[in-house]
């Protein structure tokens, strides 16, 4: 889908040519801005008791007298924010995506002051999430939407900062769509295999060096609490290692650590049967990394960024782990495995050792890696910890200007008491009473070395219900967090060149298993 902005014509938006004109009305009363025929339709309808200048009102007109767009839609906002903006947009979006249209256009009336480029960025995002159709492993879905170009309308002042928020825009939307394709897969498709071909995939298509650990490569390093979860299963666990190098080697880059369970039954402690199924997502957080790598390479970012999956099923079989069995990191600590299903942080603790490597600015983690953390905060926010600081405020600030927002939650010591072992040097669970902060303090032993912060998202990576299936979470504020790093680092400075596909093929090593 293409995004670009238009400055109109002296016939105004009556005269845009487009198969569909969306405008975004605000405040309490007819906008003077919008004259003609639209401006009387609006206000006839108004009058009418058609469309009133509220929350939650639509209006779609077709063939309007005077208006060049064929079908004509009004949707009431709020206000012009990015926020406002994203729910006004998915909305009109779900009006006239069922149509023939293939270009909309979408105009803002009565707004106080002007769109940022964080509400064009917001309408990018809303209007993919809302003509996204999976289709994977479903040939009788609904035909995709003929929608193919949507065109922001603006003031001539307003073009550079409104293109550049689209621009990002289409970067992070790439990005959160490859991250649903990953995470909306059934397991039987999606397995450890198929993540680290499509991290293969991407390093071609975008001109960066991804390695894949076979479990030799794996047990050679002293992956031994990784490993632990593997062993149950028939499918063959990778590490898979992806450099996007867009810096000066001198650059400490930042690291991305995903969670790549791709099935999680619960191994010997297994999982009851319902919904069950929805464990296919327990990879939310591998696909989290795979989509924020999209986006960085995508916006060809001036940032080293390195992103890490330990990938693997956690099934119950003669071989699996059994509770109470103790079973070494790579750091050379000792666990005692009190519950199988508490098998995330026990891919994750071997990964954050494998990070230091790097001399990383700063590590996050992200997995689905508590029901607890669901309790805690619903599926609105994700769960953030962290011991520091100024890393913890980059991240929510990240999350709250990409509409993707996270809770910070507490690491006090007293909780790390619940990790004791008579043993091993620790245990992988405590108590039930705040299971999401006992995880976060097991990964905390892990990152003595490290400037950390763990992404709880349980939660928010897939909704539940009717409307199943991934939510591409938290891509936006990974990528903003990394995209404002890079601006930061390197204001400008021209962006990196891509690599080509025969350069980037050679940048490409996978180790078969």
């Amino acid at each position: 889908m293409d995004f670009n902005t238009l400055v109109p014509g002296k016939a105004g938006l009556a005269g845009i040519d487009a198969d569909a004109l969306l405008v975004v009305v605000l405040g309490a009363k007819v906008p003077s801005s919008i004259e003609g025929p639209i401006g009387s339709a609006l206000a006839e309808a108004v009058a009418g008791g058609d469309f009133a200048l509220k929350a939650g009102q639509l209006l779609y007109a077709h063939r309007v007298a005077g208006v060049k767009a064929r079908r004509l839609a009004f949707v009431w906002a709020a206000d012009v924010g990015a926020k406002a903006m994203r729910r006004a947009v998915t909305a009109g979006v779900a009006l006239v995506k069922s149509g023939g249209a293939s270009h909309l256009a979408v105009a803002v009336a009565g707004a106080p002051s002007p769109m940022d480029a964080a509400a064009a960025e917001a309408l990018v995002l809303a209007t993919h999430d809302a003509t996204y159709v999976y289709r994977a492993t479903k040939p009788s879905a609904p035909s995709a939407p003929k929608l193919e170009r949507v065109t922001l309308v603006c003031a001539a002042a307003e073009q550079p900062d409104l293109a550049g928020g689209l621009l990002r825009g289409e970067s992070i939307a790439a990005g959160v769509a490859l991250a649903r394709e990953c995470a909306n897969r059934p397991a039987n498709h999606c397995t450890p295999t198929y993540l680290a071909e499509q991290a293969e995939k991407l390093g071609k298509s975008h001109g960066f060096k991804v390695e894949v650990l076979d479990r030799k490569d794996c047990e050679r390093l002293g992956m031994g609490s990784f490993l632990s979860v593997a062993q149950g299963s028939d499918q063959p666990p990778k590490f898979i290692v992806m450099r996007w190098m867009g810096a000066g080697k001198d650059v400490a880059p930042l690291v991305l650590v995903g969670k790549g369970i791709t099935f999680d039954t619960g191994g010997i402690s297994i999982k009851p049967a319902a919904e069950m199924d929805e464990m296919k997502f327990d990879m939310g957080g591998a696909a989290s990394v795979l989509g924020t790598l999209r986006a960085v390479a995508g916006a060809k970012a001036r940032v080293n960024l390195i992103g890490l999956i330990p990938a693997c099923e956690n099934m119950p079989s003669g071989r699996a782990v059994k509770p109470g069995d103790v079973v070494k990191s790579l750091s050379g600590q000792t666990i005692e495995i009190l519950n199988t299903d508490a098998e995330g942080r026990l891919i994750l603790c071997d990964a954050l050792t494998y990070a230091e490597r790097f001399k990383p600015a700063a590590v996050v983690d992200i997995a689905t890696l508590t029901g607890a953390c669901v309790i805690a905060l619903g599926h609105h926010r994700s769960g953030l910890f962290s011991t520091d600081e100024a890393l913890a405020g980059e991240l929510l600030a990240a999350g709250d200007t990409a509409l993707d927002p996270a809770w910070r939650m507490p690491l006090d010591e007293e909780y790390d008491e619940a990790l004791k072992s008579n043993f091993a040097d620790m245990a992988n669970v405590g108590p039930r009473a705040g299971g999401a902060i006992t995880a976060a303090m097991f990964l905390k032993r892990f990152t003595a070395k490290l400037r950390w912060a763990h992404l709880d998202i349980a939660g928010t990576a897939w909704r539940s219900g009717a409307n199943k299936g991934a939510t591409g979470r938290p891509v936006p504020l990974l990528a903003r967090w990394v995209l404002a790093r890079a601006a930061e680092a390197g204001r400008g400075e021209k962006p990196p060149k891509p690599a080509g596909p025969r350069q980037a093929s050679r940048a490409t090593r996978t180790k078969k298993s």
